[in-house]
């Protein structure tokens, strides 16, 4: 009897040093829930709510700016950006804001960000860019790991979006004449365009339907005019707006009417019948969602902030559609690898 209570005594102690380096037994939400970055008091942080936008609660709660974050596959964990150790860096925490820890055990001069997941949750990509202007050696896409510092470059591309059946990244891709919306095969790196070159001449920010069968996104009608003809440029960036279209490049819809201000950051529901946006209001950004079929729009968010902050972004969690949570029984005993970038990141 004494040596049943020992192992048992043993295994519970087992579980719970380990629970701190895999979140296997974090809460995964039940309902749908969306997240997405708030300022309403100066500071970037991250919130939850449901999807009619109700029950607003801050997760994050630090000085830092908090933002950009993304659901894992399962619900399990959250993948965002922050701050707070110096320069915009991948960080993940608990469903509930806790257990924060940073992604990366080596530091760069560089951003991370614009996280995305892998469908099985083993991998993720996200955009590392020189926020501060010296050069371009290490930007574009990079693919990493969970729980390895290995990484790899993907290709020098912006705004990834990982597909549902896990083959390709959706991304931006530009050249002279605008910015594409392509898919580069994960494996071969064949890349596809999603649309002519004719239909949009802007387009960026794809996301994916949970069926990969449609995109969202963010786009302009009109050419690119000179960035130092601030006027018109500004004019201009108040013309973009947010299209949905088959992921065969079929059956483009506006979704959001361009005569109003500037719309960004689309992100499809789990089901397709709906697509989160932000659009400056009355000053303030704030989170709108639209129904694909009949185009009702309704706004979510109404705090205030600063002038042309407020709330931005958003990612939607759906239990009906996310990946299965089963135990991983190898990933409590997970270790850090050896830091080894392969494309020579300092």
């Amino acid at each position: 009897m004494k040596i049943t209570r020992l192992l048992g005594f043993l295994i519970l102690n087992l579980l719970v040093l380990n629970a701190s380096v895999h979140p296997l037994f974090a809460k995964t939400p039940t309902t749908p829930k969306i997240l997405f970055t708030s300022a309403r008091d100066g500071n970037y942080e991250v919130y939850i709510m449901n999807p009619d936008g109700s029950e607003q609660v801050n997760l994050t709660q630090h000085r830092a700016q908090d933002l950009d974050a993304v659901w894992s596959p399962t619900g399990e964990q959250i993948l965002f950006t922050s701050d707070r150790g110096g320069k915009r860096d991948l960080y993940l925490m608990n469903p509930d804001g806790s257990k924060v820890r940073r992604v990366f055990k080596f530091k760069t001069v560089e951003w991370r960000t614009s996280a995305t997941w892998s469908p099985d949750g083993k991998q993720f990509a996200y955009r590392h860019w020189d926020r501060d202007g010296v050069g371009d050696r290490t930007y574009g896409i990079y693919i990493a790991t969970l729980g390895k510092q290995n990484v790899e470059l993907f290709g020098q591309y912006s705004f990834p979006a990982w597909s549902p059946d896990g083959t390709e990244i959706a991304c931006g891709a530009a050249d002279p004449a605008g910015t594409w919306i392509i898919f580069v095969n994960v494996r071969t790196r064949k890349q596809e365009r999603l649309l002519p070159k004719k239909s949009l001449p802007w387009q960026r920010e794809p996301s994916w339907s949970a069926t990969g069968d449609k995109l969202a996104f963010s786009g302009n009608k009109q050419p690119v005019p000179p960035i130092v003809d601030r006027d018109l440029h500004n004019a201009w960036m108040d013309k973009q707006t947010i299209f949905i279209v088959n992921r065969n490049g079929t059956g483009l819809k506006q979704l959001v009417d361009e005569a109003s201000s500037e719309a960004w950051s689309p992100e499809l529901s789990p089901n397709g019948e709906e697509v989160l946006y932000t659009q400056i209001t009355k000053g303030r950004n704030q989170i709108f969602k639209v129904n694909v079929d009949s185009g009702i729009q309704t706004q979510l968010t109404n705090s205030g902030g600063m002038p042309r902050l407020g709330n931005s972004g958003g990612d939607w969690f759906d239990p009906d559609y996310a990946l299965s949570v089963e135990p991983q029984p190898h990933l409590l005993t997970t270790t850090w690898a050896k830091i080894k970038i392969k494309e020579n990141i300092q």
